[in-house]
């Protein structure tokens, strides 16, 4: 069976105002407080019977985690602050929809997963880009070009430089667009 669902602006803006309450609600929390409530979030849902639709958001939110805390990323304070933000609803102990429910319960969750994946898209885009090059670029260790000696940090910090200042460019384009 398939179900589609479809949210127009008025119930996208009732998911963004819910999401507001629980980033006022979770102000004062640490951010590891509230990187801890996306990861229990994770674990109470792998350990659960799931649609695939959630199923495949999941990989979304686990990507949000693993940008935060990845050493060689190195997210940029400011930025860092937005993806916290942007799981502030994670932490909440109380959903819209019980997660307990069968089949739905999880559903208010992907739809912010969705919503907050869609807010820092260029964020995961640029992050996503960097995994790519560092699993497929060739180790670089005991490489000697001529002119000086190029470390694995170097060429990843090159990248990172380059993808986070494109990411913050498009962020820019986006927001004088709208």
């Amino acid at each position: 069976m398939q179900v589609n669902l479809e949210l127009d602006e008025q119930d996208l803006k009732h998911f963004r105002l819910i999401m507001r309450e629980a980033q006022k609600s979770t102000l004062n929390a640490a951010p590891e407080t509230i990187v801890a409530g996306a990861e229990r979030l994770l674990q109470q849902i792998a350990e659960s019977r799931v649609p695939e639709f959630v199923e495949q958001r999941l990989i979304k939110l686990r990507l949000m985690i693993q940008m935060l805390s990845d050493p060689e990323w190195q997210l940029p304070e400011d930025d860092a602050a937005r993806v916290i933000n942007a799981l502030a609803y994670f932490c909440e102990p109380h959903d819209l929809i019980p997660d307990h429910i069968p089949g739905i319960g999880y559903l208010d969750d992907a739809i912010m997963i969705e919503l907050v994946a869609d807010d820092l898209r260029y964020e995961l885009e640029a992050y996503q880009d960097f995994c790519e090059y560092r699993a497929t670029q060739p180790p670089r260790a005991g490489i000697k070009p001529r002119t000086s000696d190029i470390t694995r940090d170097d060429w990843l910090e090159n990248r990172r430089k380059e993808l986070q200042s494109q990411m913050h460019r498009r962020r820019k384009q986006m927001f004088r667009s709208k």
